[in-house]
């Protein structure tokens, strides 16, 4: 019989894997990785005026953690100022956007862990375009919502398109 430990483990320190980034990294800069986990986390660097467009994530709650640099959160009820060590909740299903101050933004997220994805049967009409490469990201393989898209809404990294 397999048992799984239940201890508690530091990951990273944060701080370290921020130094030790190159200054021009963005995107994700950290993930969560293991198969018994039940959260999914990232460290996402945003470059100064850097913006994850408007999009709403239907099925979690994301807690947002400003680590360094500042910003605005554009949610359903107005702006909302971004600094060190902010907090955010955004629950499912609200609308928001991230804009990066002049300085750049870098942020912890943290949600529960996403299912795995699965093959879905094709709409008896209509659909996506043929071609969404664009609109994929190279990072973490999500699919942004919105056209013209300039970074992943789930793990910040620039996308192709």
């Amino acid at each position: 019989m397999m048992t799984h430990s239940r201890f508690a483990e530091v990951l990273t320190d944060l701080d370290r894997v921020i130094a030790d980034a190159p200054a021009d990294a963005t995107g994700a800069l950290w993930r969560l990785t293991g198969s018994r986990r039940g959260l999914d986390s990232n460290l996402i660097r945003l470059p100064p005026g850097g913006v994850i467009a408007e999009h709403a994530e239907p099925a979690l709650d994301v807690l947002l953690v400003v680590i360094e640099g500042a910003g605005r959160l554009n949610a359903e009820d107005g702006p909302h100022r971004l600094g060190p060590h902010s907090v955010a909740w955004l629950p499912r299903g609200s609308r928001r956007s991230l804009t990066a101050g002049p300085d750049g933004m870098t942020y912890l997220t943290v949600h529960t862990r996403r299912p795995g994805l699965g093959i879905a049967s094709a709409p008896a009409e209509g659909g996506e375009a043929a071609c969404m490469l664009p609109r994929v990201c190279p990072d973490c393989g999500r699919l942004a919502a919105e056209q013209g898209a300039g970074y992943c809404s789930r793990c910040g990294s620039p996308l192709p398109g």
